[in-house]
């Protein structure tokens, strides 16, 4: 069954299943029955996903959000879902082993709950745990003694221990006895249907050896490879070091791209020779920046704590720095293709292709496309969009600006091409049009492909 209101089953089951009082904890009622084998906590671009890999590998889900609004819109088929994972939900709804509560209270009903909820940065890129530490409140708060406690967020090293173990062994309960404690960071692409989620491996770490292999067993679940290290640390230092790694080697290949535009070689001819080596290389392409919940954000956790220790990272620093600075270097391009056709940028006609941060997604988390628009806008050029995924865009400034649905009619002085989507139409698209793409910063006129 599927409901977004509290039932009369759930009081009962709240009754049955009491939250336990501080330092009142029954150890002899660790082997209680669960109603469900999973919790998920935080139904969005990570929880769905995860919730519904769960449920096809024949577990018992529970899953919880505290918007009414986007429980309504999961039931209603309306998420940004890959077509294979919405077919199963749709199919998921159907069944009693599925159940969706804004409800924390229902938590008490879960063998194991997984937290999945944002770890975003602020505008001054710190850290902004405040929907992480909600979550984990209202977690520990309704723990019961049995519970695997599995925290998948990306944050900083010692997160899980600030914020489930501690405050666990506060209310009086023995990590590793009779409550468990593990992190393994989601590993989610977001639009990519080309890996399935059951094949993506997950690393965990265990806050003793035996949380680590209760998180082994929840896991196998769904997951075919489990790989283990030995700490919580080592598990969240993972994740960093992932996001990190391709942070550094997104802002070289844009790095090249500039320093290959200012020598005139195609870079992308560049990186395709480079990449015939059989070892020893990754091919990562330049574009007009980096968006989304992970490269943007995750390695200023790891640059946050370290600022703390009085511990400096330099290359991360830069790295992070040219992030930030890529859609400003973008405007800069633009900005010069057009003074070379006689159009300054104060009234210049411009229309940006795609606005979500990657194909095929309708996400707009940290998408370059939003400073780069608003940055025009503020330059005084007339800005528009094309993309099927979203009705209108607020800039910085909170101006609303609508999608352009006849771009033919447009007339740009420049278009923009930042985010391809596979149901992208460029057909009207002229050999007259000036038109530039970050990723084939060479091209500067006629259709990317």
């Amino acid at each position: 069954m599927s409901t977004i209101t509290p039932t009369v089953q759930d009081e009962q089951d709240e009754t049955r299943h009491p939250k336990p009082q501080l330092r009142a904890i029954t150890r002899t009622i660790a082997d209680t029955d669960f109603d469900f084998d999973v919790a998920i906590v935080g139904l969005g671009y990570v929880g769905l996903p995860t919730a519904i890999s769960y449920h096809a590998g024949g577990s018992r889900v529970l899953g919880l959000d505290a918007s009414e609004a986007r429980l309504a819109t999961i039931i209603r088929g309306g998420a940004d879902l890959l077509d294979r994972d919405q077919s199963r939900l749709s199919k998921a709804l159907k069944t009693e082993r599925l159940l969706l509560t804004s409800h924390p209270q229902s938590l008490t009903r879960a063998a194991a709950v997984v937290i999945c909820v944002p770890t975003p940065v602020d505008n001054y890129l710190t850290p902004d745990l405040r929907m992480l530490e909600a979550a984990c409140e209202t977690v520990v708060a309704n723990a019961v003694p049995g519970q695997l406690l599995l925290l998948t967020s990306t944050t900083y090293v010692g997160c899980t221990e600030d914020l489930l173990v501690r405050p666990l062994r506060d209310r009086g309960f023995e990590i590793g006895e009779d409550i468990f404690v593990a992190f393994s960071a989601e590993r989610i692409d977001p639009g990519n249907d080309a890996v399935d989620q059951e094949a993506i491996p997950r690393v965990v770490g265990g806050a003793t050896q035996q949380c680590g292999v209760k998180a082994d067993m929840l896991l196998r679940r769904y997951a075919n490879e489990v790989h283990h290290v030995d700490s919580l640390a080592a598990a969240e230092m993972t994740k960093l070091l992932e996001n990190t790694f391709r942070a550094v080697n997104i802002a070289l290949a844009n790095e090249f791209a500039d320093i290959c535009a200012h020598l005139g070689i195609p870079v992308n001819d560049v990186i395709d020779a480079a990449a015939t080596k059989p070892y020893g290389f990754m091919a990562f392409r330049p574009g007009p920046g980096v968006g989304g919940h992970c490269i943007p954000c995750d390695p200023h956790y790891l640059l946050w704590q370290l600022r703390k220790e009085r511990v400096s990272a330099p290359i991360i620093e830069r790295t992070m720095a040219e992030i930030a600075n890529r859609p400003g270097r973008v405007v800069d391009a633009a900005r010069a293709l057009l003074s070379e056709n006689g159009v300054p940028l104060s009234r210049a006609r411009i229309l940006v292709v795609g606005i979500s941060y990657k194909a095929d997604v309708a996400d707009l988390r940290e998408s370059p496309a939003l400073e780069i628009l608003s940055t025009f806008a503020r330059a005084g050029a007339h800005v528009g969009f094309v993309d099927s995924h979203f009705d209108q865009v607020t800039l910085e400034s909170g101006e609303i600006v609508p999608a352009t649905r006849r771009p033919e009619f447009f007339q740009p002085d420049l278009v923009l091409i930042h985010t391809r989507h596979s149901d992208a139409d460029l057909d009207w698209i002229q050999a007259s049009h000036l038109v530039f793409d970050p990723r084939f910063p060479d091209a500067v006129s006629g259709v990317t492909s």
